[in-house]
């Protein structure tokens, strides 16, 4: 469950706010040779000012790779090549955008409980399985107070997922 929402956490790092952050675009993935790579293994990105990010590839050569798929990743932005290094200028977002943003985000958070309640129907059903198992010592009240504890730790970690979203909600409607 914790694993589930660090994920959530980088995932939203990555939806754009309106602000450059190298988040955005480190786990964009890049045609590098034939195998997929993440754009922050084969090149620097850093913040320009605000609105911009700068990538700087390892590899001069790999610059148009780069290039094509900062466009397909379906992110709105729009790179534009520099000598060796790439420009990525943020616009704000407009209202319409930060709807969608605001909608993707609820999205991704309601898959994150999808895979906490996983979680917890797989948990339950190991300590089922544990308490039928008469060749260990589980009792039904161990197997009871286990079921609730684990019921207590998904209804924290749900809330948490919650907060998240909230919050980056309303980071993408204030403009």
């Amino acid at each position: 469950m914790d694993k589930t929402i660090e994920y959530y956490e980088r995932e939203l790092k990555g939806v754009r706010t309106g602000r450059a952050t190298t988040a955005l675009i480190e786990y964009v993935k890049v045609d590098y040779y034939g195998s997929s790579t993440d754009l922050r293994d084969i090149a620097a990105v850093s913040v320009g000012d605000a609105t911009q990010l700068i990538v700087k590839p390892y590899d001069p050569g790999s610059k148009n790779e780069i290039i094509k798929a900062l466009e397909t990743a379906d992110l709105g932005l729009n790179p534009q090549a520099d000598g060796d290094t790439i420009r990525i200028s943020i616009p704000a977002p407009s209202s319409e955008r930060r709807q969608q943003l605001a909608t993707q985000v609820k999205k991704m958070g309601e898959e994150s409980k999808i895979a906490i309640r996983n979680e917890r129907r797989d948990a339950i059903k190991h300590v089922d399985s544990q308490v039928k198992d008469k060749s260990n010592d589980e009792s039904e009240d161990d197997g009871k107070h286990g079921k609730e504890e684990i019921d207590s730790l998904t209804k924290k970690h749900t809330a948490k997922i919650d907060e998240l979203c909230k919050a980056k909600t309303e980071e993408i409607q204030t403009i």
